[in-house]
């Protein structure tokens, strides 16, 4: 570490004693002006601070430097999901900024754990003192929470959860609820033969498939068959939604509803169209965007079961903060939101 510069190297660079070098620091009188500039000018050149300077600067370091940092780790999605999250984001750092409060946030490109977990490190090294995710339920990425857990780093999940890990809590839809839900609705709006087709984004997320799980459960409850029920994987792309939900209905007329639990629903909806069968095959679905709004509307869709999105962008960070600073462990009840299902007459 490079030494602090002394009053005598000062003393030496001017060519003079320690005691004018502390006549000029202090101003006192018996300097000639020649002498005064050569002791300034030592002072400059040597980059000498006194103590009540070097304990200004600290001051000064020490009110620039955020007392938290805060880490946020998005999955790749976009659309309503990546709008409201960020706004939620944005809304924690509005009200944090005052507290000295540092956010920042990493969003995946792809769905590839790899890269999730490049970006969780991205994180550690900017100094994050806490993190909230939202990551695919794979062993590298478990893993490696795992190890943050045994360091008792905070770690809160939001949207999909990672359930074999130890965190501050999850903060999201019960989406195995939210699952059963669908399932209830679309058995009463269909015939007791009647056929299925659930569209999900992603079994890696474990968010996804609790909500699949859910709806699989109370299918069987209400006495209907696993033949009655086919599920296909879209990655929460319009294009994939589009090109497998057309390609399902040429393949099989009869089908009667659609269980969109993933985000593309405009996708389905657009194929339902082409394939002529608006009306005649129902849809329901999850989240309230703008677009869902309308689809409801014109009767592409005929429910749809929210969650505050929002929120799951807001609330980790205030309660990371809270439990950084004060030791304050979030209240479950505040992290799980009241499930609505909404129609287009309630819109």
């Amino acid at each position: 570490m490079k030494k602090r510069p002394t009053i005598q190297a000062v003393a030496d660079k001017a060519g003079v004693s320690r005691g004018t070098v502390d006549r000029v620091l202090n101003n006192r009188a018996n300097v000639s002006a020649k002498v005064y500039e050569k002791v300034i000018n030592a002072l400059e050149e040597t980059g000498y601070l006194s103590h009540k300077e070097i304990h200004l600067q600290n001051l000064r370091k020490k009110a620039a430097e955020p007392d938290t940092r805060l880490g946020m780790l998005l999955p790749n999605w976009t659309g309503h999901f990546k709008t409201e999250i960020l706004r939620g984001i944005e809304a924690a750092r509005r009200e944090l900024e005052d507290l000295n409060v540092e956010i920042f946030v990493e969003e995946c490109q792809t769905d590839v754990p790899q890269e999730a977990l490049i970006l969780l490190e991205r994180m550690l090294e900017k100094g994050a003192q806490g993190i909230a995710l939202c990551a695919p339920d794979v062993p590298a990425v478990t893993d490696r929470i795992l190890e943050l857990n045994r360091r008792k780093f905070p770690v809160i999940t939001f949207n999909s959860d990672l359930p074999k890990c130890q965190k501050l809590c999850f903060v999201g839809q019960d989406y195995r609820q939210s699952g059963r839900i669908a399932a209830e609705l679309i058995c009463k709006c269909i015939p007791r033969d009647g056929h299925v087709l659930a569209v999900i984004g992603n079994h890696e997320f474990e968010g996804h498939r609790t909500r699949l799980n859910g709806f699989q459960e109370r299918f069987a409850e209400l006495n209907f068959s696993e033949s009655q029920l086919d599920v296909i994987e879209s990655y929460n792309d319009y294009q994939i939604t589009y090109r497998k939900v057309l390609d399902y209905l040429r393949e099989h007329p009869k089908l009667h509803a659609v269980y969109m639990a993933n985000r593309s629903v405009s996708g389905c909806t657009e194929a339902i169209k082409e394939a002529d069968r608006k009306g005649s095959v129902r849809v329901i679905c999850h989240d309230f965007s703008q677009s869902t709004k309308l689809l409801l509307k014109d009767g592409s869709i005929d429910f749809t079961i929210t969650h505050d999105l929002f929120r799951q962008g807001y609330l980790p960070l205030i309660l990371l903060r809270g439990y950084l600073m004060k030791n304050q462990l979030p209240d479950p009840r505040e992290s799980q939101p009241q499930i609505s299902i909404i129609c287009s007459q309630n819109i």
